[in-house]
């Protein structure tokens, strides 16, 4: 374990059975948060990003779902946590801001109350003063009329002001890790903007340490400082985002990183798009996963899983050809 990692994860795994199948959802998962760190996970839909988050927040229901490995958050390992610790770890130390703040949010309290139940909750105020603090939460998140919002529901408030209540309310406890599950993807370009600036000046206010799930690259390079693009539930290239956008060494992760729509497209332009389809997660390959659709595959890449190996201090990849293939990428920065 790194001596300076907040969050410590290694060898996640999180199966779920469903109808007599088991779907490997993440499949051996690592990597370390340092303590005010933003860490992106980015990768197309189903490749296991949002179900690593959850688990971080136990939110699996244990009846259809295993998870093994470690998933130490401070000095705290997650997966052996009683009931009544998990009640005190979720909001307290470890908060979550969700996709969608309308299911979220439960649509029969206000805003005000749910967010003073927390406080109430883990910090024992009294009602008034939890109002209060509650309060001082919408103001930080900048939304107009606090007042007002504090005693609005839901429903009653824009999305992207819904948004920012949802962030006012995992921030309120002063939580040390912030989970963001794609947190930007059902707003608009400018309020998505609006809230990540809001994300970023709330880390730094606050030295958070921040894991954002998310499949835009380009979300993740407004706030992050670290990536780890996941593929069929495994990691296979994790390093700095400067690293990651100048120098990529995972095929999966040079073909993500050109199918984002290049300056001067035009309508009617044809978008690049990565062929083929992820693998079914019941049924994964011998071999590495993203084979079927690498443009640089040999026959021996279907036959074995490709180790981890490191690059240069803090970036990793999972690629049996990596090395023979970065002399064609090496300087290559047009993903910048």
């Amino acid at each position: 374990m790194s001596h300076d990692a907040y969050v410590h994860i290694r060898d996640l795994r999180v199966e779920f059975r469903r109808e007599g199948q088991t779907i490997n959802a993440v499949n051996g998962v690592s990597f370390d948060v340092r303590k005010g760190e933003v860490m992106a996970l980015i990768g197309e839909s189903g490749s296991g990003k949002s179900v690593t988050l959850r688990a971080l927040m136990r939110l699996h229901p244990p009846k259809n779902s295993l998870l093994s490995g470690t998933m130490r958050v401070g000095d705290e390992e997650v997966l052996t946590m009683s009931p009544s610790q998990l009640r005190r770890y979720r909001g307290a130390q470890c908060a979550m801001i969700f996709q969608e703040p309308l299911l979220a949010f439960d649509p029969v309290y206000t805003v005000g109350q749910q967010i003073v139940e927390g406080l109430r909750r883990h910090e024992g105020l009294s009602r008034q003063a939890a109002r209060e603090r509650a309060l001082d939460a919408l103001r930080q998140v900048r939304i107009p009329s606090p007042e007002r919002r504090l005693d609005a529901y839901p429903h009653e408030m824009s999305g992207g002001m819904r948004q920012r209540a949802m962030i006012a309310l995992a921030l309120s406890c002063n939580p040390q890790l912030l989970l963001a599950d794609e947190p930007t993807t059902a707003l608009d370009a400018t309020v998505q903007i609006q809230i990540l600036i809001l994300l970023r000046e709330q880390q730094k206010q606050r030295d958070l340490s921040i894991i954002f799930v998310t499949h835009d690259i380009g979300a993740a390079v407004e706030i992050a400082d670290r990536v780890a693009v996941m593929y069929a539930g495994r990691i296979v290239e994790e390093a700095s985002m400067a690293e990651i956008l100048h120098h990529p060494r995972h095929p999966y992760t040079q073909v993500l990183l050109g199918s984002r729509p290049k300056e001067g497209l035009k309508k009617g332009d044809a978008l690049h798009c990565i062929p083929g389809s992820p693998p079914d997660l019941a049924r994964l390959p011998a071999g590495c996963a993203f084979a079927d659709r690498c443009p640089h595959a040999l026959p021996s890449c279907a036959q074995s899983q490709p180790a981890t190996e490191q690059v240069a201090e803090r970036h990793v990849v999972s690629c049996h050809r990596w090395q023979e293939l970065s002399a064609n990428t090496e300087g290559q920065a047009a993903y910048a």
